[in-house]
């Protein structure tokens, strides 16, 4: 099954898992972390970075839709690209078509886009009516949005619908970048844009300092308002972020995938040297302190030491045309907070 993480998606995680516990074991021995703390990762340009003007677009294009279907896109001028990450408008605009966008996802939110208006005004379900005000050309989706009836009732209106595939992963970024610049027509810019991507993320997998073991890093989603507490294991997508930084998943290590509810047993047999979570889910337990008061959090090597890494919730775990920047800033706040 194809991973659907999302903001909205995880609310619901709870009741979905059921009673499943984190997975016990016994952990390492604690890494010297004194004289380390809280850090923010910070990219400090959000927006994306076209890799040139507007190429014009070799039409007609027939590609093939990540659901079989076969798509012949004649015209690309009225683009809506739109998925739960954000990732499709951020490799849109970075092709050099962010001209051609006539609207947004509530997940796309870096400043080129800001003005367009959302066409998920639910949170992350498609409003047909909203879409066919823009009168698109073509959309460009995948299976994390939906509901389907919404998007085939744009195909049977005579609008181009293009499904991209949902893995969210850094290997499968150049695939995304590449489906969605052959159904645009623009497939030379899709090869530049795959060369920048890959190139940004093998200089943030340098970051990692040299000679010294791996930190032990656990992904927390939190939601103290909803009550969702939850840690990532093996597919959750933090672990792509964690083991690109030259650091080891402390959810995977004991076994977990995806998300699990949290429990204070899972984790100190995690025994994570770094706590990483979105920026919303600290502010939302009220910080630091209020983290660390969490069950099992301030029996951990990184709780002891706060050491507590966030990250902006919309660059995290958005796997897209800036991942190799999130890369970069993530590495700095994990070893920089110890320099």
């Amino acid at each position: 099954m194809r991973r659907r993480f999302a903001l909205a998606a995880l609310l619901a995680l709870p009741a979905l898992l059921g009673l499943t516990a984190c997975a016990a074991g016994t952990g390492p021995a604690p890494a010297a972390t004194s004289g380390c703390g809280p850090a923010t990762a910070v990219v400090t340009d959000t927006d994306v970075e076209p890799v040139g003007g507007d190429p014009g677009s070799a039409l007609p294009a027939t590609v093939t839709s990540a659901d079989g279907a076969s798509v012949t896109v004649s015209d690309a001028s009225r683009i809506l690209p739109v998925n739960l990450y954000g990732s499709i408008a951020e490799i849109v605009f970075s092709l050099g078509l962010g001209g051609r966008v006539v609207g947004r996802d509530t997940s796309t939110t870096f400043p080129a886009a800001a003005h367009l208006p959302v066409v998920t005004p639910a949170g992350h379900d498609l409003s047909t009516e909203a879409i066919l005000r823009l009168n698109p050309s073509v959309v460009l989706a995948d299976d994390s949005i939906g509901p389907p009836e919404a998007l085939n009732q744009l195909r049977r209106s005579g609008i181009a619908v293009v499904l991209i595939d949902d893995e969210q992963t850094l290997a499968a970024i150049p695939q995304h970048v590449r489906a969605i610049a052959a159904a645009l027509g623009v497939p030379a810019a899709g090869e530049r844009l795959v060369a920048r991507i890959e190139a940004e993320i093998d200089a943030a997998r340098r970051s990692a300092p040299a000679g010294t073991a791996p930190l032990r890093i656990a992904f927390l989603y939190v939601r103290g308002t909803a009550g969702v507490y939850l840690i990532g294991g093996k597919g959750a997508g933090s672990d792509e972020m964690i083991r690109a930084i030259g650091a080891t998943d402390a959810g995977t290590e004991i076994g977990l995938s995806r998300f699990r509810p949290l429990t204070s047993e899972g984790l100190i047999n995690a025994a994570p040297d770094v706590i990483l979570v979105m920026t919303d889910g600290l502010e939302s337990v009220k910080g630091v302190d209020g983290l660390l008061a969490l069950p099992g959090v301030g029996q951990t090597p990184a709780g002891q030491h706060r050491r507590i890494v966030d990250m902006d919730d919309g660059l995290l775990l958005t796997f897209g045309a800036r991942t190799g920047r999130s890369i970069q800033a993530l590495a700095e706040a994990v070893y920089g907070s110890c320099s």
